[in-house]
């Protein structure tokens, strides 16, 4: 039994390091690869993620019994409401207008990933879906920051179409350390972390399905759309 917060998500992490392969969308965009429609595709299917985001971590706030818990978890509400108002900037500068951010058809692969955090807002105790939430954090700061370079290098996208991606490359030491203060709570409070790593995988993984099913979009950029 980990005897600390930091020392569970240590531990996850080394055991999910690498295991669901690799993420093939963001190299394209760091190279100048993909078709500009797949970025325009990345905001249309964020403008679904990020509201849906913003309700389940109210759900988890509400649902965690722990003060430290409720404070995190209102943070990451937070940031789902700072960025909605950055995507339709991403999404023009890629050609995307209003009408067809709205017309555009989410592909399955790209909203499995939101589809599970809804259900951990249902069903996991709010300082294991914390664990799930902090792992995540370093390789999708990582992301964001690897496709706001190669929009600027390659696409000639401004300031404003790369913000949402300067958001979340923008490193957040506080915000980690409430999902640790999260996670130690609920250790403290006798919480079964039995799960943590079955979740961790499952979101991980929808993760990399987002970006991959991006991946095979730009392979065929006539199924965009």
């Amino acid at each position: 039994m980990a005897h600390s917060a930091q020392d569970l998500l240590d531990r996850i992490r080394r055991e999910v390091a690498d295991e669901h392969g690799v993420n093939r969308f963001v190299p394209l965009v760091a190279e100048g690869r993909a078709p500009v429609a797949t970025i325009g595709a990345l905001a249309a299917e964020e403008s679904r993620i990020a509201p849906g985001d913003w309700r389940s971590f109210l759900t988890l706030a509400a649902r965690a019994d722990q003060p430290a818990g409720r404070v995190f978890f209102t943070g990451l509400a937070q940031g789902e409401s700072l960025v909605l108002p950055l995507l339709p900037p991403l999404a023009a500068a890629a050609g995307f207008d209003e009408a067809a951010v709205r017309a555009y058809r989410p592909e399955p692969g790209c909203q499995a990933y939101a589809a599970y955090v809804a259900w951990l807002a249902l069903n996991a105790d709010a300082a294991v879906a914390a664990v799930a939430m902090l792992t995540n954090f370093a390789a999708f700061g990582e992301y964001c920051a690897a496709i706001a370079r190669g929009l600027r290098a390659h696409y000639g996208f401004e300031d404003e179409a790369c913000a949402f991606f300067d958001f979340f490359a923008t490193p957040a030491p506080e915000l980690e350390q409430q999902g640790l203060a999260a996670v130690q709570a609920g250790l403290d409070a006798g919480v079964s972390f039995d799960r943590a790593l079955e979740y961790v995988r499952l979101l991980q993984g929808y993760e990399l399905m987002f970006w991959n099913t991006l991946a095979d979009s730009a392979a065929d950029p006539a199924q965009v759309g």
